[in-house]
């Protein structure tokens, strides 16, 4: 559809023998088009050319030209797309820093889900600032059977078609394979190689943040496993979601606590523990599993709205002799250094997030649950008041506005 747009479309896929040859026989970028020209049957015309290079990971020599086209032909257009990125860019002696503008795919977030299955008025809907609480039970009940699906859009593509869960169960079976299959292509040794199918065997039934010594009831020890972990973060298939003790921007990362683990997508993370029928007319996720798949959806969730492939969220801990405090994720705006809670409940089961308001610089925080909007004045057991908005979880893709307009809005 994008390419349409342009005179000339000449798309290559590096998967292919005869399209990787171009690359690899000559280092001129005049002579690659031309040579693309005459593979393709496509003669030059006059107006814009989109040049779009797939699995560009199977030639790192490819890679690397791309400064050359950058450089030598600006007027050509090139968009480039490979998964594993990241293992083929450690092959490359010179990668062209500054010219090459980085765009990361994440599963599709709950907006991008209403409009894969054509719901309009609720996508409509779901982009009010604030929601309407009208819309507030249909929303809700589309969120649930997003988070049965999850995000991968094969899988969202055939449950549009057939409006049917079970018949998804092969292409996540499918799915969770191949990842495997790609993942442990890039092992060092034998070990590594037998550390990473472990952890994405067992890495799903792991309840709450993780150790590396003995991970997954195994005899590895944290060394291996901490390369393990390392690579598959790479792939994106399974990342670590470290804590921080920040209380004002900037969010540092402590590398020296212990992390929680993020699959690529929910809907795997449920197909792995098969919970896809439990969840079948559940009403309030916040104590399904130990609350658990909803705190991994929303963080899902932050991810996606995030393009920068670097980004990865942050949920806040704070650890002494006397007590330890754990707020689900913290979010970053402007000058502030927002706490969110996944949990339904009374305000009085917000203990770790009391601990952080009382010590931080402001008086705003965030509980996502299943119930509609509203912002409530509150005291913490210290005293200190402040404002609590509480989100219905649907709205996670949407909280940079909803912080926004909160703190825009309200004041003590």
């Amino acid at each position: 559809m994008f390419a349409s747009e342009f005179t000339v479309f000449l798309n290559v896929n590096l998967e292919r023998k005869q399209d990787r040859a171009i690359f690899e026989r000559t280092d001129s970028v005049k002579d690659i088009l031309n040579a693309i020209y005459l593979l393709k049957e496509v003669s030059p015309k006059q107006g814009s050319t989109l040049l779009f290079i797939d699995e560009i990971q199977e030639s790192p020599k490819a890679i690397q030209l791309l400064r050359y086209f950058y450089e030598e032909m600006p007027e050509l257009h090139v968009i480039a797309a490979g998964s594993l990125l990241e293992f083929s860019l450690k092959e490359v002696p010179s990668f062209p820093v500054g010219r090459i503008e980085y765009l990361c795919l994440h599963p599709l977030d709950f907006e991008e889900y209403l409009i894969a299955l054509d719901y309009k008025m609720a996508t409509e809907q779901l982009s009010q600032v604030p929601v309407a609480e009208f819309a507030h039970a249909t929303l809700l009940k589309l969120f649930h059977e997003y988070a049965i699906i999850g995000g991968m859009p094969e899988v969202v593509q055939l449950y549009a078609q057939t409006k049917n869960i079970a018949s998804i169960k092969p292409v996540y079976e499918r799915l969770w394979q191949s990842y495997k299959d790609d993942v442990e292509k890039y092992a060092k040794n034998n070990t590594e190689r037998n550390v990473i199918r472990h952890i994405i065997d067992t890495a799903a039934h792991e309840q709450d943040r993780i150790k590396f010594e003995k991970f997954g009831k195994s005899s590895y020890r944290s060394r291996e496993v901490g390369e393990a972990m390392r690579t598959l973060g790479m792939a994106k298939v399974i990342q670590m979601i470290y804590p921080t003790t920040s209380l004002q921007p900037p969010i540092i990362t402590d590398l020296k606590k212990r992390p929680r683990l993020q699959l690529l997508d929910t809907g795997l993370l449920n197909h792995a523990l098969g919970l896809q029928g439990e969840m079948i007319g559940l009403k309030d996720l916040s104590d399904f599993y130990r609350g658990k798949v909803i705190q991994h959806l929303v963080t899902q969730q932050l991810i996606a709205i995030h393009e920068n492939p670097s980004y990865k969220p942050h949920f806040w801990v704070r650890e002494s002799k006397d007590a330890n405090s754990e707020v689900d994720l913290v979010f970053q705006q402007s000058q502030y250094v927002v706490p969110i809670e996944v949990k339904s409940g009374e305000q009085g089961r917000l203990r770790s997030l009391h601990q952080f308001v009382e010590r931080s610089n402001h008086s705003y925080a965030v509980r996502l649950y299943a119930n509609p909007l509203k912002v409530e004045k509150s005291v913490t057991p210290a005293g200190k008041e402040y404002l609590l908005l509480n989100l219905p979880y649907y709205i996670a893709s949407k909280l940079p506005q909803y912080i926004q307009w909160f703190i825009e809005n309200h004041k003590l």
